[in-house]
């Protein structure tokens, strides 16, 4: 009798820190610590502009503030394709990229936004620093789960294909624009979408910032909200709101939508689909002669890239061989050793300052926040994971949801803590409550966004292999849906996992009508910091917290994602 392979994941046993994580690590260390020396001798008083609650100064705060998001987003893809490409084609590369890459993505940024901000406003001039700021905060939000989407693809890429490119001698450029950026397209725009969504919230966050006599505000619909609340302006507040959200739908119709299907070309399948997504707007350019134009164009471009790039075969990346040291990783090592004898004199003599009562208090905070994520993750995925599996196998339901997701997913979760603080607050533990769903509106969108992308790419044939031997339920579950999600799952989790943890700085303390809300969190704790200038405190939380989420990563979340590569990869 037959009897289908079911999901029963193995992990496989790896070390919890290498030498290049405990370097790594070293490193930012050295590095956060010399952005806290600078910050230290920012100016003492800033002068913020002039917020207009006029509803003609509207559209031109829109433009600002999509401009700094497009912007983050061009600097984001250019990260993803590059960093993505050579960790999963470098295997020495690869040992330092990967890890340093679970650091970067555990870096509490809005912990650090004070400091960053107070850093570049000790070096630039403020209107360069606070935009600057502005544009690296969104490329943080936007840039982490793009890359690990990026690189999950081209690890998982078939065997088969790999070696039908090898065979037709394909040279680089043509590997990629036929075979790696096709089967990473669909995984890239969905999680693109979620960068912009994730991206609002960081935006408005870095539109609205303010620390004691320093006015960082900037013009946009964030700085535009944020004065028509404090104002009481409710109807200023309506048409802010109104105008983002017409933001997002037009984003959504114009560029998403047929990107998304675009995209779906290049499903690997066998059978033609019967119920595609549409777009009314891909399908006018369909039959634009401009549009058919600028194809030509674009033709002759890449032509042109591939005689610029040589026709010379690409060696097969999965090959082992010798590799010598370039100039560039010893520059790289240079510097490392600079940035960790800085942090152990300069951090070392923030770290000295901190009491042992509070270090106390950072390891118990630390253990709290971490019982808050993991309460978030499991609520986040026993409703994101069913409702993503029909958005991505039902193309009629996600053209009728993937907007509402959209709007949904954009407005920032800060927005409506006040709300969730005034409804749980008599109720025992309920700043707890508030601060779990706080985390959970903040990084439910990442794991909802890429099951979608991982649902929407299963092959047709392997649905109507399904029915054909009538697995029904959870036995197709089972062998079917959990093992071809199980890549682009573990994504979202990673990326969710650590905007859980970041999100904890604004769940876990909160000054609502000029009274503070605090609970028991390293998140509280940093916030708490930051509020009080105690750059020493603010160190030493966000390292532990560093610490800890880099430590959560590769003991159990990099295992995972090895698991995807060797034993889900659809082939």
């Amino acid at each position: 009798m037959f009897k289908p392979r079911t999901f029963t994941p193995d992990v496989p046993v790896r070390p919890l820190l290498t030498r290049a994580d405990l370097w790594l690590l070293l490193t930012i260390i050295g590095l956060l610590a010399l952005v806290v020396g600078i910050a230290e001798r920012a100016p003492a008083t800033v002068q913020g502009p002039e917020i207009s609650l006029s509803l003609s100064a509207l559209p031109f705060y829109a433009i600002r503030s999509v401009g700094r998001m497009a912007i983050a987003y061009a600097l984001s893809f250019l990260f993803t394709m590059v960093y993505g490409y050579i960790a999963a084609y470098n295997a020495r590369a690869e040992r330092i990229l990967i890890p340093l890459l679970d650091v970067l993505q555990s870096v509490p940024i809005l912990s650090f936004l004070p400091v960053v901000l107070l850093g570049l406003s000790a070096i630039l001039p403020e209107a360069w620093a606070v935009e600057l700021t502005a544009i690296v905060l969104i490329f943080t939000s936007q840039v982490w789960n793009m890359t690990f989407a990026w690189y999950q693809s081209l690890t998982t890429i078939p065997r088969e294909l790999r070696e039908a490119s090898s065979i037709f001698r394909f040279s680089r450029w043509q590997r990629f624009t036929t075979l790696e950026f096709p089967f990473g397209a669909l995984a890239l725009v969905w999680n693109s979408m979620m960068s912009w969504a994730g991206g609002w919230f960081f935006l408005i966050a870095a539109e609205i910032f303010t620390l004691g006599e320093r006015d960082f505000r900037l013009p946009g619909l964030g700085a535009f909200l944020q004065t028509a609340a404090d104002a009481g302006d409710l109807n200023s507040i309506v048409w802010g709101l109104l105008t983002l959200i017409v933001v997002i739908v037009l984003l959504d119709q114009l560029i998403w939508r047929p990107l998304l299907v675009w995209a779906g070309q290049f499903r690997i399948e066998l059978v033609e689909r019967d119920d595609e997504n549409r777009s009314w707007l891909y399908d006018l350019l369909s039959g634009s002669k401009l549009a058919a134009w600028f194809g030509h164009v674009i033709g002759r471009l890449n032509d042109t890239l591939l005689v610029w790039f040589g026709r010379r075969p690409a060696a097969d990346p999965y090959l082992s061989g010798t590799e010598k040291s370039s100039p560039i990783e010893w520059l790289a090592f240079v510097l490392s050793v600079v940035l960790i004898g800085w942090g152990v004199f300069s951090g070392g003599q923030l770290l000295l300052r901190v009491p042992l009562e509070q270090w106390a208090m950072i390891a118990l905070s630390v253990g709290a926040t971490m019982l808050r994520v993991v309460m978030a993750m499991i609520l986040a995925l026993l409703w994101t994971v069913p409702v993503g599996v029909l958005i991505g196998t039902r193309p009629a339901v996600a053209a009728v949801l993937q907007p509402v997701i959209q709007i949904a997913a954009s407005i920032p979760a800060t927005a409506l803590f006040p709300v969730l603080v005034l409804v749980f607050l008599t109720v025992p533990g309920g700043l707890n409550i508030a601060a779990v769903l706080l985390m959970l509106l903040g990084t439910q969108w990442y794991i909802l966004f890429n099951v979608i992308a991982g649902a929407s790419a299963i092959p047709q044939d392997l649905r109507f292999t399904t029915e054909l031997l009538q697995l029904r339920g959870w036995e197709r579950w089972q062998t079917l849906i959990l093992p071809a999600l199980f890549p682009s799952l573990v994504t979202g989790l990673i990326t969710a996992s650590g905007g859980a943890w970041n999100a904890s700085i604004v769940a876990e303390y909160v000054v609502f009508n000029q009274q503070t809300y605090q609970t028991i969190g390293i998140g509280a704790q940093i916030a708490a910091a930051t509020e009080a200038g105690d750059f020493a405190g603010l160190f030493a939380a966000t390292l532990v917290m560093v610490i800890v989420v880099v430590a959560i990563n590769r003991l159990f979340w990099r295992r995972l994602y090895r698991l995807a590569e060797t034993r889900y990869r659809m082939e």
